[in-house]
């Protein structure tokens, strides 16, 4: 069940992409929402949205990977919010590029947002959801934190380590016997602005490795896991699923098939701008807004109903085994 009252919801990365749609969702059920990212006009429009939806709110401009910053915002927060019951981390920076062409300060950067941000921020949540006995972290993942993908090697190498050290955190608390709780939802490829910012040195326009789906499924899914935060892991998109299942039945297939797909799958068939700007190491959202979603609207996918059975497994469940039981009954009155 949902919760009665408002929660003081943490999003970051919540100027652009999936944490602005995440940042809508827990707005629109009224909850007191404060925004963490870089970008200062994403942040003021993303404030906008969500005192529009009559929401309590607050804007905190932060670098994820400064922990003291991270640190000050979480104080900041609770000061004008109240105590934080869920934090959400959403940030992300990449690069898109073969690994010998990425530079070590660059990969160094990708992991210190992509990871260690996540890391941080989730010290700062946990720092007060401890001694209050409540609360939750809800990390923002992908399914290539099980699948590493080609173009994508500092991004991989983080959404593998975030994997790893959220089940040893998850671990440690239900270990301690804490009512507060860690979880993750794993996603597909998401319609975001990040294909038009990410840094890239490869020779057309970057693109999402499809089937593409829309950030708003995604939100919704990242609120039913702050809500249920007893499950240790949601998947978003019959994608997602698949490319787990094939990952684990035959990876050595599965890395020959990359290699043959994944680098003209993640480009477009336009060229790229020599001197296409980007968001690595300073935002470009200072003076634009970009939204939500990205340029691949035509094609990205509203709904996701392998998530949306996701969350109702158990009466769907329940629902089959009726169905299963009524069927013998049936057949063995026919008998």
């Amino acid at each position: 069940m949902a919760p009665t009252e408002p929660r003081t919801v943490v999003v970051t990365g919540a100027s652009a992409g999936v944490g602005r749609a995440v940042a809508r969702a827990f707005a629109a059920r009224g909850d007191r929402v404060a925004l963490l990212a870089r970008g200062r006009a994403g942040l003021d429009a993303a404030l906008e949205e969500a005192r529009s939806a009559g929401a309590r709110a607050m804007a905190v401009t932060v670098d994820l990977a400064d922990p003291d910053a991270v640190e000050r915002a979480a104080e900041s927060v609770e000061r004008t919010l109240g105590p934080i019951d869920v934090w959400v981390n959403a940030a992300l920076a990449s690069v898109f590029a073969p690994f010998t062409e990425v530079t070590p300060a660059d990969f160094r950067r990708v992991t210190e947002v992509t990871y260690l941000g996540y890391v941080y921020a989730t010290r700062a949540a946990l720092r007060r959801m401890l001694p209050r006995d409540r609360g939750c972290v809800v990390q923002v993942g992908s399914a290539i934190a099980y699948r590493g993908v080609p173009l994508q090697s500092a991004y991989s190498g983080a959404k593998h380590a975030l994997q790893g050290w959220n089940e040893a955190v998850r671990c440690e608390l239900l270990h301690q016997g804490t009512a507060v709780r860690t979880t993750m939802v794993q996603l597909p490829a998401v319609n975001t602005p990040q294909f038009d910012w990410v840094r890239s040195r490869l020779p057309r326009e970057g693109r999402p490795l499809g089937p593409v789906y829309q950030p708003e499924p995604i939100a919704r899914a990242v609120v039913h896991a702050a809500d249920h935060p007893g499950r240790r892991e949601y998947r978003v998109g019959a994608s997602t699923v698949a490319t787990l299942l094939a990952n684990a039945l035959a990876p050595g297939l599965f890395d020959r098939y990359l290699a043959r797909t994944g680098f003209d799958g993640q480009q477009t068939d336009t060229p790229r701008p020599p001197d296409q700007p980007d968001n690595l190491w300073a935002p470009l959202d200072d003076h634009r807004d970009h939204g939500a979603h990205g340029r691949f609207d035509a094609e990205a996918r509203s709904r996701s109903f392998q998530a949306w059975a996701d969350r109702h497994r158990a009466p769907l469940a329940a629902a089959a085994g009726a169905l299963l039981t009524a069927g013998a009954l049936a057949r063995g009155q026919r008998r």
